[in-house]
């Protein structure tokens, strides 16, 4: 656990970096507004990412099982990159990173975890707290996929729309690969969030 915050402090240090290339990179012309979807997709995604960045770091400091070792820093670089994107996005929209941001029911629905569901990774026997984290981020990362789907709309602003695009590639891969690593363990699936089972991107 002693490796958290020297890893956190290198992985704010890519944020600046990459919130910068954001800010060059995105187009700036025709700003979206506060209630669009774009800055409601950018803000909840942000979001949702850091609790799956926290996740993968609490169990990358424990186990000793290279897959997950792998998975978990893959986790963390991609996720941490994305967020530099979307905070340079509503930096360079004028808007400020933070929002209403999700209730808990809401976050819920989108597959995030409780603090006693976190704190678990923490505390459970480092083999039980692997199978708990693979239930965990399977859950999480569905939960994202029903995020990306108001986001890949025609009408979307291109550079959110391949932002959405590259996260429901990159994370139904990963769904996939957890759900293996669950049954080589002999574990069960988790259910799906209520986002995936058809339930609303909305009503928070």
């Amino acid at each position: 656990m002693t490796r958290r915050p020297a890893l956190l402090a290198a992985f704010a240090l890519a944020a600046a970096a990459l919130l910068a290339a954001a800010l060059a990179l995105t187009s700036r012309s025709g700003t979206p507004a506060e209630s669009s979807p774009e800055v409601r997709f950018v803000r909840e995604m942000t979001q949702h990412h850091a609790q799956a960045v926290d996740m993968a770091t609490r169990l990358r400091g424990r186990t000793q099982d290279r897959t997950l070792s792998s998975l978990t820093l893959d986790i963390v670089l991609s996720q941490q990159e994305q967020i530099g994107q979307m905070r340079g996005w509503l930096t360079l929209w004028g808007l400020p990173w933070g929002g209403k941001g999700m209730s808990a029911e809401h976050a819920r629905m989108m597959g995030m975890a409780t603090p006693e569901e976190l704190n678990q990774l923490d505390t459970l026997p480092v083999a039980d707290a692997e199978a708990h984290f693979l239930r965990l981020m399977i859950r999480h990362h569905q939960g994202a996929l029903a995020m990306v789907e108001p986001a890949l709309g025609d009408r979307i602003r291109p550079e959110v729309r391949t932002l959405a695009r590259q996260i429901q590639a990159t994370q139904g891969g990963e769904i996939r690969l957890m759900e293996d690593l669950l049954a080589r363990r002999g574990e069960s699936l988790p259910p799906p969030p209520e986002a995936a089972q058809g339930g609303e991107h909305g009503g928070h």
